[in-house]
């Protein structure tokens, strides 16, 4: 895993051009189901942001590869969940995953739309929450919601930590209009996770199968 990580990160270093392709590589896998159970995709993700706080790439084919990447990982474990059904969890490969995957019905069964918002900032079930709801029989237009949204937020968020450590505590009153568009970007994120979850945990209702999704 190591490898991979230093791998990535120096790829993404020397070829700056290939960076947002790359990355939305990471974000893409880092939201599949299986693949991001095994693919360190968040630690790169991490280290890229420290990247794009030195100046060394720059943030905004980052940020869209990020959000588009981690939007279409999701959607793809979505639809193989709807086309395979239920039965595909006691199927190869993902019968060597059953607790990951249960943790991830039990988690949708309770929170529903709230489960797919928050379910990606979560690594336990990240992975796994999009393929359960297409499974449950989602209403489609409902997970796109939450998929699109929750990507466009993760996707700053996840860059951040490794933004500020480049950046440093001594330049923070220096900061410029992209600089607090990324501190923003992080408070919005943990306000709505927690006004989604306060709200679900109060009244949230169990995500109803539509057969017309």
């Amino acid at each position: 895993m190591q490898s991979f990580i230093d791998q990535s990160v120096c790829f993404i270093e020397n070829h700056q051009a290939w960076a947002g392709l790359v990355v939305g590589l990471l974000a893409f896998g880092e939201s599949l189901v299986l693949v991001g159970i095994l693919l360190p995709g968040t630690t790169v993700l991490v280290i890229v942001g420290g990247l794009v706080g030195a100046g060394i790439i720059d943030p905004l084919p980052v940020l869209l590869a990020a959000m588009i990447g981690a939007a279409l990982g999701d959607t793809v474990s979505y639809f193989l969940g709807k086309w395979l059904g239920r039965g595909v969890v006691h199927k190869w490969p993902l019968n060597r995953y059953r607790r990951e995957v249960a943790r991830a019905r039990l988690f949708f069964h309770r929170y529903g739309f709230a489960a797919v918002f928050v379910g990606r900032f979560f690594g336990p079930v990240r992975a796994t929450v999009p393929l359960v709801a297409g499974m449950m029989g989602m209403n489609r237009r409902r997970f796109q919601i939450a998929n699109i949204l929750s990507a466009i937020i993760w996707a700053p968020a996840v860059l951040s930590p490794g933004w500020l450590v480049a950046k440093g505590a001594d330049s923070l009153p220096e900061l410029d209009a992209t600089s607090l568009f990324g501190m923003a970007a992080i408070a919005l994120l943990a306000a709505i996770i927690v006004a989604v979850v306060v709200i679900r945990l109060r009244g949230g209702k169990r995500e109803p199968a539509d057969p017309r999704a």
